[in-house]
Parts: structure tokens; sequence; C-alpha cells
């Protein structure tokens, strides 16, 4: 209070008016922002009863910063909470992990700016958060810098006893209890993993990372229901009444008291991207072609690879290989693997075939693309294809994985399907649904039945710049390198 004093006595001795545009803190005593604080016999300071002028307490000295959801590209202006990596209470530093936000295109994982203590998060798990608006208040410590004045609100009182246990919980970690979970679901040591995060923290994308590069494991699908079979029948069955004239009683049916609800739910994340890409897809006049395969010698040569393919730590599907025979086929069809612009006045031949492949993920259905798959091997594809899936299994997909596409195929078979009228993703314009593979009989070239194992294939086309008999071709010349394996050395770059 001596300063106070100073300043009064000061004013009135100088007879004049004091201008100070900006009190800043002293000590533990606060003062606010004033224009005039002095004039002649005036009190020096006006009081307030809605603002707290001064702080007593030598404990709370930090300013509370709002950390706003930033821009984060693509057009983006609303995201999903998909988890937090914090709570209140927490400490955090720079570039720490806040929370794992999902938009329409792809999963984001925002860190901090700040170094400091949670005080309060925005959004609870599954609420849209809007760019620009607040996401988590941080308390800073004023000492060490001053947060945008625009970012800062009034700091709340601390007990001795809160600012203790903050102290206590302010030890850092080298991964979140989130990361721990997932590394122990997949019987994962954190000390065999290279962080990659602040201080070495290990982060989601660490986890994952080491389980496509070092074992290509693919995370564990969510657990289906069984099916029970159902009981049987009684082997005695009642017979008919011998006198047909006699009436049978009908039972009084009851009306059946249902006491559901309907429920109404927002479009969101991947679903809403799957809207406005279909929406648009329907402009699109399409065509479709299909053909069957047979993949006998395929199925065999797949047999013979798969132990070399696990030495290597990597799961061999049969997909890799119907991606490269597409990748062949298009370098001599590039029309397949273009792109048609609004106006329908101009063809774009895309010189890499980023090859997408569907998957049916807990998210909905997205479509990573594999990179310039003409230059990659089989092995390489492979390898490719497993760190997507364990992506996709997590929700983890980057928008790099989820952009640039210039040709798709999906392996409806997995699931259980024959054909498949796919629709083509724009700006696309073709797409393949490649079917399960069954055992049927089939006729040799000396009429004699043998064991075949079939595929079929369900093309769709552009057909404002692709027309049947060029579908024809590039089917046939996908379906020659599938049949025969080993005539893919030809064309291998």
């Amino acid at each position: 209070m001596a300063a106070v004093t100073a300043l009064r006595s000061g004013c009135r001795t100088a007879g004049r008016l004091v201008c100070v545009h900006h009190v800043r803190s002293c000590s533990s005593v606060h003062f606010v922002k004033s224009k005039y604080v002095c004039l002649f016999d005036q009190p020096a300071f006006k009081f307030s009863h809605q603002q707290q002028l001064f702080r007593t307490s030598a404990v709370s000295r930090g300013q509370i910063v709002q950390f706003k959801l930033s821009d984060i590209g693509e057009g983006i202006t609303e995201v999903t909470v998909k988890e937090w990596y914090i709570k209140e209470g927490d400490s955090v530093s720079q570039f720490d992990s806040i929370c794992e936000v999902q938009s329409d295109k792809a999963s984001v994982t925002i860190t901090s700016r700040y170094d400091g203590i949670i005080r309060k998060l925005h959004y609870n798990l599954d609420e849209i958060a809007y760019v620009g608006k607040p996401l988590v208040d941080i308390e800073i410590d004023a000492s060490k810098g001053v947060a945008p004045e625009e970012d800062v609100v009034e700091t709340p009182a601390m007990s001795h006893e809160e600012h203790t246990h903050q102290e206590i919980k302010g030890h850092k970690t080298l991964a979140t209890p989130a990361v721990r979970r997932l590394a122990m679901e997949n019987n994962i040591k954190l000390s065999e993993v290279i962080g990659t995060g602040k201080d070495n923290r290990i982060l989601k994308e660490d986890i994952l990372n080491f389980l496509a590069k070092q074992t290509g494991a693919i995370l564990p699908p969510s657990p289906k229901a069984e099916i029970i079979a159902p009981l049987p029948k009684s082997e005695t069955v009642p017979t008919a009444p011998k006198d047909k004239a006699r009436k049978i009683p009908v039972p009084i049916s009851r009306p059946v008291v249902f006491s559901g609800k309907d429920k109404t739910e927002p479009i969101t994340g991947f679903h809403k991207a799957m809207v406005k890409t279909m929406s648009a897809a329907l402009k699109i006049p399409h065509f479709g072609y299909c053909d069957e395969i047979d993949l006998t010698h395929l199925v065999q040569l797949r047999e013979e690879l798969k132990p070399i393919a696990q030495i290597r730590g990597i799961k061999l599907s049969f997909m890799p290989f119907f991606i490269k025979a597409a990748s062949l086929g298009l370098l001599q069809y590039p029309i397949l693997n273009s792109s048609l612009d609004d106006s329908c006045q101009n063809v774009t031949y895309k010189a890499s075939h980023n090859i997408g492949v569907a998957m049916d993920t807990e998210q909905g259905l997205i479509v990573p693309n594999v990179k310039n798959v003409q230059v990659s091997s089989i092995f390489e594809i492979a390898s490719e294809l497993n760190r997507l899936q364990a992506l996709g299994s997590a929700g983890q997909l980057g928008a790099n994985d989820l952009t640039g596409g210039t040709f798709t195929l999906s392996n409806i078979g997995t699931i259980g399907g024959t054909y498949a009228k796919a629709v083509i993703l724009p700006p696309e314009v073709a797409i393949g649904a490649l079917g399960k593979i069954q055992v049927l009989p089939r006729f040799n070239g000396k009429g004699e039945v043998f064991k075949a194992q079939i595929m079929n294939v369900s093309w769709s086309a552009d057909h404002r710049i692709i027309d049947g008999a060029t579908m024809a071709r590039f089917s046939n010349l996908w379906k020659s390198y599938l049949e025969n394996p080993a005539s893919m050395l030809l064309d291998l770059k």
C-alpha cells in the first residue's frame, strides 16, 4: 500500500492530471487498466463490485490463455473431438499432444503452444469443435511471456493445497495413458519404440508405425456377436386332426407394446465426406462391365510367397497382386488413369498411379491410396497396404493418405459379395469391385472338369470419355496378368 500512498501524494502535489494507460502487476498486488487515475482532489482509484482489482494471494500469478483451434487446412471449418490426451489440472509443455480431432477428410493431433496447466476443456468427446473457437484454457506463467491480449481471461484464485497438487501432477511421462493402453493391447514394450514427440515422448503414431514396419500386424477388429445355431426341431410332429370340419380356435391377438424411440444424429467425420463425394458422383454417367477371373495359379503362387513375406514382417494378401496388375494395365490404357474437368473440355492424364483401396472401418467407408504404384514392387505395395490398414483400423489416416487417388479397387469379397455396381470417386474415371474367391467347377481345353478358383470383377467407368471397348480391353489385360502371374515379369520395371 506504500506504492498507492506515494502515487496519491504525488498527484496532489503536482496539482495536475496524471494519465496512466497501463498499470501492470507489482509483487502480489494486481491493478486493472485505467485511463485516468487522479484528478486534483478526486479519489485515486475507482472501485468496482463486478471486478476484483487487488489480489493478495501469492500463489496464483498465472494468466489463463484460451487456446483456440487453428485452421488445419483443406477448407475445414469444424472437427469432431475423438480423444483427449489431457484433463483439467494436468501440466503441459509446448508441443505436447492436447487432443485428437477428426474432420471429414482425416484425423489430426492438436499440440500445445504453451507451457502451463490445463484449467478447462471446452468440449466433450464426440462434440463438434469449430476453427477459431477456444479449445482449452491453459494457465501460463506471466513472467515467462505475456499471451495475446485477446486470449487472456481472468485467473481464478487457487488455494495452496491446490497449487501443491498441481506440482505433483506436473511430473512428465513418456507416453499418455491412451498410448500405453494401445501398446499393452498389442503386446508392445514401450522401451522398444522410438518416440518422436518432445523429449522423446511416444505418440500414438509411433506405436502404429512400429506395428506396421516391425511386425506387419493389424490391430484386431472389434469383436463380433456369436451366431447361435437354431435349436433342433422336435422329432414328434403333431398329426393333422381327422375331423376336417372341426374348427381350430384362433388366438386373440394383442397389441404389441414397444417403448423404443427414434434417435437423430448429425452426419459427421468420414460420413459427411461420403455424402459430398457420392452426391458429386451422381453427375457421372456410369456404365458397367463384368467378367470372371481364374485365380488358380495366383492362389498357388501366393501360398509359396507367404512364408517369405512373413519373414520380412509383411502380411501378403491378394490385393498387392491386383493393384500391380492394374498399374501395368494403366500403362497401356492411360485414359483410365485420368480426370475430366468440370466443364468437360479437358482431360488430364495422371503420371502417377495412386491406386485407392476402399476400406470398411468403424468410422465408415474410407479410401486411402497407395502412391506411385508404377514404380513399386509387389512387396513394397504389400508393406504400404499393411501400414494403411493399421492406421485405418485405428482411425489415424492422414490427409496425404486419403487424397490424390487416380484409380480405385474395392474388395467386396472380404465381406462376402460376388457382384457390385461400384460408384466412381470423382475426379477419377474408373473403379473396380472385386468379389470373393470361390471354388467352382470349370472345363479345360479337353472338355475335362477341374476345380478352379474363380473371382468376379465388376468395373464402372465414366461413359463421357471411356467407351465399353476400352474398358473390356483393359479388363482382359488385367485378367491375363492374374491368370498367368509369371507374365507380369515381362512388364515389371
